[in-house]
């Protein structure tokens, strides 16, 4: 009778065993650098919905200090955010009509631009309002120029910039510009300003301590320049173009000669851009289109999309935590009410009327 030839499991089961398991850790293994490497895209995280009688909105500024967000409300005033603890923390007193506020954090002071032409002035640290002072009939927006120690406030019914010492917090100047349509400026950490002439599709180049314009260029390719973030470490100028609701793009500009090196396309109705110099990524938030458009910068020349996020219907302005990379957009349900005037310019059925208790923050993190 011929013996069975013996079986590879029941000659040595625990080895068998041992060898099965080390097949399947070393596949694993191999498999971890793939699962490490896969791409995070921004999702929703949270929507906090705020009372608010008759929603209005515009600028939203991040503290990285404190992980705080300031919330320009208009009608409601400045809502000051608790990012890390995820709640409201109140309202900056005297802030009705805010439009944009303005952190100078080396004199512990904020700076709201209100619609009426003031600026409310309060304590960064306790929040507590220090005064509301009157700069002009209007406002828009501002920016702090840490060379010159100034803020530079846009006055675009007047079409001129107005220069604030923060130490005094009184006018030291002005400068007449030739744009009704002055968008949101920003400073390049060496002594300038950059501002957008929205409606002369130009950017305009200041010098803060001269207070003085020492260049204008026209924005080849990018119509209705409005949002500008700017790289200091490559000196390119980021502009946000609408293109009239039919051709929407980011500009890269390089700010010595004001070339314009190329365009990417975005979403419809962008209001903010924000660069990240830690990733390299430029950040553009469309309201029209309900979008985050988010560019890599490979180098100082060359950008590729990197993702473009569903936010919601006008979601135009937005701020980064550069911490947690996480995005703040705010938004509020709307519609078009035919007995009052509607906004063409933006958008054929932009709203003229948001709804009660509907203004929403919402909260982009990478999943």
């Amino acid at each position: 009778m011929n013996a069975r030839p013996p079986s590879p499991f029941s000659a040595d089961p625990v080895r068998h065993l041992q060898s099965g398991w080390l097949v399947a850790l070393a596949a694993l293994a191999a498999s971890l650098p793939a699962l490490a490497q896969a791409p995070q895209f921004y999702r929703l995280e949270s929507a906090l919905t705020m009372k608010s009688a008759a929603p209005n909105w515009d600028y939203v500024t991040f503290d990285p200090a404190r992980s705080y967000l300031y919330i320009a409300r208009r009608e409601d005033g400045v809502t000051v955010y608790d990012a890390a603890t995820k709640k409201v923390l109140g309202s900056i007193e005297n802030s009705a009509q805010a439009n944009a506020i303005t952190l100078v954090q080396e004199f512990d002071r904020g700076y709201t631009t209100n619609e009426d032409g003031s600026t409310t002035v309060f304590e960064i640290s306790s929040l507590k309002t220090l005064s509301r002072l009157k700069l002009a009939d209007s406002a828009d927006s501002a920016v702090y120029e840490p060379i010159a120690k100034q803020l530079i406030f846009t006055i675009g019914d007047n079409k001129q910039v107005l220069f604030l010492n923060p130490r005094t917090n009184s006018i030291v100047g002005k400068l007449e510009l030739q744009s009704a349509k002055l968008e949101h400026p920003t400073a390049d950490g060496q002594g300038n300003v950059f501002v957008a002439q929205r409606d002369k599709d130009v950017v305009v180049r200041i010098d803060v301590k001269l207070r003085k314009a020492i260049a204008e260029w026209k924005t080849e390719g990018c119509e209705e320049p409005n949002g500008l973030a700017f790289d200091r470490a490559n000196k390119r100028l980021f502009i946000g173009c609408r293109g009239k609701g039919r051709n929407p793009v980011l500009a890269v500009m390089d700010s010595e000669s004001g070339k314009v090196i190329t365009t990417s396309e975005i979403g419809r109705g962008n209001d903010g851009v924000v660069y990240d110099a830690e990733t390299h990524k430029i950040f553009t938030s469309n309201g029209i289109d309900g979008n985050l458009v988010v560019i890599d910068q490979i180098d100082a020349n060359t950008y590729k999309l990197a993702e473009a996020t569903t936010t919601r219907p006008y979601a135009r302005t937005m701020a980064l935590d550069p911490k947690t990379k996480k995005v703040f957009l705010v938004t509020a349900e709307g519609t078009v009410d035919p007995a009052k005037k509607v906004n063409r310019g933006v958008a054929p059925f932009y709203p003229n009327k948001y709804f009660s208790d509907t203004f929403t923050l919402l909260t982009l993190s990478r999943q």
